[in-house]
């Protein structure tokens, strides 16, 4: 009779599934700030090297840089032959695994910076304090992501479907709202040298609207006679022992009130 090979149990391959199995990694970062040489991550064998990108933005609470202008790059030691090798890695590849290929202290990551430029956007749409702002963006940056970067400059939880990204030219009279995936440097450097154009971001006019803002509900103003009530129910009655003392624990409503900004209300 033949033998059946034994089928593994289910748990047995969910705790082998690659974002399950966890391990460190040292990234060298001095591209992002002189004093920082190097930061150690918690990663999956499943994290990708842009993740690894954004968890590092987001350690040094720099999320208005553009993450694109970021890369991995692996530096592997041949301890026989004493040579090194710089590997250069894509957005999908995964650092965990590849680490997981080399032995310990054989290879190091770093972050690396592509060339970008910078381009100026009016962004009044989005802070009506703000004039413009001048990122630096890579090649590969599309406009939808030049906006979630303004976003995040500006704390807001509105979401990108929100806005767009205008191409304007004054003197010309002419203006080209930028397709999702259109890169604005590259837009930029089509420009004329003595060109007036700019960026500017205009909110859409079929954006769904935002959800209403919650109120408290108002609290009623107790009548003339009920206030003798209201004063007496507050008293407690404790008791110590046999001796039995009143103690008021009358507290006042909460009063809340509006205050009138210059675009809105402010709710406290």
């Amino acid at each position: 009779m033949a033998a059946f090979a034994p089928v593994p149990a289910p748990r047995m391959r969910l705790a082998l599934h690659p974002h399950n199995i966890h391990t460190t990694i040292k990234v060298y970062a001095r591209c992002l700030r002189p004093d920082i040489e190097y930061k150690t991550l918690s990663v999956t064998w499943g994290t990708r090297a842009q993740e690894v990108v954004s968890t590092l933005l987001g350690k040094f609470r720099m999320r208005h840089r553009d993450p694109r202008l970021f890369y991995l790059s692996m530096e592997v030691r041949v301890r026989a032959a004493g040579l090194r090798t710089t590997l250069v890695l894509d957005d999908d590849a995964r650092p965990a695994a590849l680490q997981a290929c080399h032995p310990k202290g054989y290879s190091k990551f770093q972050l690396q910076m592509r060339p970008g430029g910078l381009i100026k956007i009016y962004d009044s749409a989005l802070m009506s304090s703000s004039q413009y702002k001048c990122l630096l963006t890579s090649e590969r940056t599309t406009a939808d992501e030049v906006l979630a970067i303004l976003l995040h400059c500006y704390d807001s939880n509105e979401g990108v479907e929100r806005f767009s990204l205008y191409e304007v030219s004054p003197s010309q009279e002419y203006e080209r709202k930028l397709h999702p995936d259109d890169l604005p440097l590259m837009v930029q450097r089509a420009w004329p040298v003595d060109s007036d154009c700019h960026f500017r971001v205009r909110r859409n006019p079929r954006a769904p609207p935002l959800p209403p803002r919650s109120l408290p509900p108002p609290e009623e103003t107790p009548s003339e006679d009920e206030e003798p009530s209201r004063a007496l129910s507050a008293l407690s009655l404790e008791a110590e022992g046999e001796k039995r003392r009143y103690s008021p624990v009358y507290k006042f409503p909460s009063i809340s009130y509006c205050r009138e900004t210059k675009n809105d209300y402010l709710y406290i």
